[in-house]
């Protein structure tokens, strides 16, 4: 199924160098055997990626499985599918040529709902045997793009980097994928904030409220976080006190988001950590009680985390190590 909608929305904000998808040769080393074998110990701290694999976005399927997707140029779209406790992979999805961007996994229908970055669309896979679903064309391709997504009961929302615009995807009672449209937020959200690090950036990082009723977005050139209720789609505000959350006007870092209970994690990726976020009950405040640096600010592999997923005490999350050859991870952040 595909729809051609007109929406569209870029990847995270990454340094320019990541933001040009530098291109480098990707050698697998798994072997394509199923789960490679690991002999870290069980549910290690670092999972190993392959070499300039350029991982944007994670999301945590059943039991301990978790998905990444890649960035880079010379492997735009591949999908590997792993297991958090043994750290081994496989490919569920070959290259695309559709860059795989933020992600999230819909237990319901077994999809993986995948953001589509310069591709201007959106993906939807069978989280078991990698089977295109449904692609969905929010806004033509090249123009910096589709960023991340948050599934609630009734809809995926996609996020757009570069433009005042929400996707959104329709989904059925056990989660079937249905129509697509583009959602137009109030044109000032689109003007541009402070950030001074590559493109004028807008929304990045989204989560859904339990009832589906809000979504919390990111404005990263603003640094500032904005509730949107799922019916009017106004944009509030949320006031933050008791830390930097933008990571520095210079610097606007603040990038993916997870929401669990009345606790906001930011990931401020040119910081190397987490911010930490007490909402109030009406989620229009909160406070920064404190970052979680661990193991990210001490290991200087671990560069550059950009979006997170939650398993059990801890979070996970993806780090793209700079510039190639790069390192890449998937690492487990206690809480």
């Amino acid at each position: 199924m595909t729809t051609n909608n007109s929406i569209m929305r870029p990847w995270r904000c990454r340094p320019l160098s990541v933001v040009l998808f530098t291109a480098a040769a990707l050698v697998l080393s798994w072997g394509g055997q199923g789960f490679a074998q690991s002999k870290s110990p069980a549910f290690p701290d670092l999972i190993q990626l392959p070499p300039d694999f350029g991982p944007e976005g994670i999301a945590i399927g059943n039991g301990h499985t978790f998905y990444v997707g890649s960035l880079a140029a010379a492997t735009p779209g591949q999908i590997l599918v792993g297991d958090l406790r043994t750290g081994g992979f496989t490919e569920l999805v070959p290259p695309t040529g559709r860059p795989a961007a933020g992600m999230k996994f819909d237990a319901r229908s077994n999809y993986l709902f995948v953001a589509g970055a310069t591709s201007g669309g959106a993906t939807v896979y069978n989280a078991d045997s990698g089977k295109e679903i449904a692609y969905y064309q929010f806004l033509p391709p090249g123009v910096p793009g589709i960023n991340d997504v948050a599934i609630t009961r009734e809809a995926a929302y996609f996020t757009d980097t570069t433009r005042p615009f929400l996707g959104r995807v329709a989904l059925g009672p056990r989660g079937q994928a249905g129509e697509g449209k583009v959602i137009p937020l109030p044109a000032n959200f689109g003007v541009p904030g402070g950030c001074t690090v590559g493109p004028p950036v807008r929304g990045n990082g989204i989560a859904a409220t339990p009832d589906g009723q809000h979504l919390i977005l990111i404005h990263m050139s603003e640094g500032r976080l904005y509730l949107l209720d799922t019916e009017t789609f106004t944009p509030v505000p949320i006031n933050l006190s008791g830390g930097d959350f933008a990571g520095g006007e210079a610097v606007c870092s603040a990038d993916g988001l997870l929401l669990d209970g009345p606790t906001l994690y930011a990931m401020q990726f040119a910081l190397n950590r987490v911010a930490v976020i007490q909402l109030s009950h009406d989620r229009l405040s909160g406070v920064i009680t404190h970052y979680l640096t661990e193991p990210l600010a001490s290991n200087p592999a671990t560069q550059f985390p950009t979006t997170m997923a939650n398993f059990g005490h801890s979070l996970y999350a993806v780090t793209y190590g700079g510039a190639p050859p790069s390192p890449d991870f998937v690492v487990r952040i206690p809480k």
